[in-house]
């Protein structure tokens, strides 16, 4: 067909499949309008947090996902992670640490709804981005662009969890917590570097994710071009500029940043907690009615998870739950009385959109009415250095600088964002029960035997070890006719290696001549260093190790791989 043809014949496409699976009406088990979500014929304003997983122990899930639900979060969200589903093509595992069903079941349980995010990209600073590696491989592949060989494995996959979570009877329309999903992630900001495929990839994704008939609305985050039905959404620290792509469609915010992740040589990031509920208090008082904290219990990157190169194992992510299932205080804690204020507010947030009124030259008031006549007020001091007195309906109000007080009533003001009631004490460490056992893991570095394979060449690392090892050796032998001018020098031959990689250890003849490494900002690195050689043969042996696979960017088929080494030999 000519490529005139095809473009034509996209939008059109798209806009029959808008008609056909147009929003869902009010009385349906989970739909949505303008305002907000609906769930079972109701508006409802929801709290939501993420928590991942795979990057807790299963033991460990009972005790966040209570944790979440007393501090106040309506709904847990969570990536699904294609990779630790199927490392093999075509060999599927839900065990252990992947025990997606059993994570949704005990979030039922706890009395929390689920939003799950498909991807099946999910970047998440997971090792390459959420892909199986045996993907860059399929014949003919280029991801996350209108290719066909990629859209038939996403395809796959998507279907494959839509249908477990149906055969376990686990969307909201079933009885089960699943009320939200999630195709792609934060594509948009792609499209631009991604060609002539990618407004079309994006649109069959949307249109894809719809036809499985997962009963529940589909989002696409940083998606500003998402089609009818499927919901734009906003991720960021802030999100009070965000204004869905349709006038029927809420306004969400599926990453509300609550730390950052860790990198390896970098400082660990902190966000404060008054910063953060002012950030969230911002976007439900222009008409927000759904936020998602982006940790709410970060975790840990366990079993060469971590993506990067240079991520830290550490998930943390200055998360209200810290990376071993402790309460972050104040941050858990005055979260919780924001939700909680927020909660006392909902009859007149769900009915509809805000008026605003200028209080000053910083403050202002939005309030919300109800035909009932319930009334909810934020007053806001967006000034970052100076306290404020505010009058709002013949009553006077403190607001600290760079605050916004909660009035559920319109008169009380019962939250304020920059005033901190929590405790602050750090979480106290006890010992941990008898008989709690402990399991180290390690990986052999093996040498060079006669089990192991050559390849003349400098061969690409992730296509020979297929990311089943962070390790592999190169190993070269270099001639010398004689070494009389070195002894005759003083000076040994100049050795420099140049690497794609993200670390190396170096050996000559078996002795030790150190280590380079790269960083988070430059993983590429450059070893120098003279080395000691004889008469005859020299053994190079140089040990390549990867640090996590990209997790980012477009995945083509030819790029972000781990490379090889080069190096040079020089001579004084």
């Amino acid at each position: 067909m000519p490529g005139g043809a095809a473009l034509l014949l996209a939008p059109l496409l798209a806009a029959l499949a808008a008609a056909a699976v147009g929003p869902s009406p009010a009385n349906a088990a989970v739909s949505y309008d303008h305002r907000a979500v609906v769930i079972n014929g109701q508006r409802r304003v929801l709290i939501s947090g993420s928590i991942h997983y795979p990057r807790s122990a299963p033991e460990m899930w009972p005790d966040l996902l209570q944790k979440a639900k007393d501090g106040g979060l309506d709904v847990v969200q969570t990536y699904v992670f294609w990779n630790g589903h199927e490392p093999v093509q075509g060999q599927f595992y839900f065990g252990d640490r992947y025990d997606l069903v059993r994570f949704v079941k005990l979030a039922h349980q706890a009395g929390l709804y689920v939003h799950l995010r498909i991807g099946p990209y999910v970047c998440a600073e997971w090792n390459f981005g959420g892909f199986p590696v045996w993907l860059k491989y399929v014949p003919g592949i280029s991801f996350r662009t209108d290719n066909g060989p990629f859209k038939a494995a996403m395809q796959a996959f998507v279907e494959k969890v839509v249908s477990m979570m149906k055969a376990e009877g686990l969307f909201e329309w079933q009885g089960g917590p699943v009320i939200l999903a999630q195709v792609e992630n934060e594509y948009g900001p792609m499209e631009p570097s991604m060609g002539a495929g990618a407004k079309p990839y994006a649109a069959w994704a949307a249109r894809m994710a719809v036809a499985t008939g997962a009963g529940v609305p589909w989002v696409m985050c940083k998606q500003d071009d998402a089609p009818d039905p499927v919901i734009n959404t906003c991720n960021g620290f802030y999100c009070d500029y965000f204004s869905p792509n349709s006038n029927s469609k809420p306004t969400m915010w599926t990453e509300a940043w609550s730390g950052w992740f860790t990198a390896f040589g970098k400082p660990v990031p902190h966000r404060p907690v008054e910063d953060l509920a002012f950030a969230v208090a911002r976007f439900i008082q222009k008409g927000g009615s759904f936020v998602n904290y982006y940790m709410y219990h970060g975790g840990t990157n366990f079993d060469r998870t971590s993506g990067g190169p240079f991520i830290a194992t550490s998930y943390d992510y200055d998360a209200p739950i810290d990376e071993y299932g402790l309460l972050r205080q104040p941050k858990w804690g005055h979260l919780k009385d924001l939700h909680a204020a927020i909660k006392q507010a909902e009859p007149a947030l769900v009915a509809g959109d805000p008026t605003v009124q200028s209080l000053g030259n910083y403050e202002k008031a939005y309030v919300f009415k109800s035909s009932g006549g319930a009334c909810a007020a934020f007053l806001s001091n967006y000034k970052t250095d100076a306290a404020a007195t505010v009058a709002f309906n013949g009553r006077r109000y403190e607001l600290p600088a760079w605050s916004i007080s909660v009035l559920p009533d319109c008169k009380t003001a019962v939250f304020n964002t920059a005033t901190v009631r929590a405790p602050s004490a750090p979480a106290r460490m006890s010992p941990a029960a008898a008989g709690l056992a402990w399991r180290s893991y390690g990986e052999a570095t093996n040498a060079l035997d006669s089990r192991a394979f050559t390849k003349d060449g400098l061969v690409e690392q992730l296509g020979m070890t297929w990311d089943k090892s962070d390790y592999l050796w190169y190993t070269t032998y270099v001639n010398i006719d004689s070494n009389e001018q070195f002894l005759k020098s003083g000076k040994w031959p100049q050795l420099t290696i140049y690497s794609a990689g993200h670390a190396l250890q170096v050996f000559v003849n078996g002795q030790s001549y150190g280590a380079a490494y790269g960083g988070y900002d430059s993983p590429k690195l450059t070893y120098s260093g003279y080395v000691k050689m004889w008469q005859g043969s020299n053994k190079i042996s140089i040990l390549s190790a990867a640090v996590g696979l990209p997790v980012s960017s477009a995945h083509r088929h030819h790029c972000h791989s781990i490379s090889s080494p080069s190096s040079e030999l020089r001579q004084p």
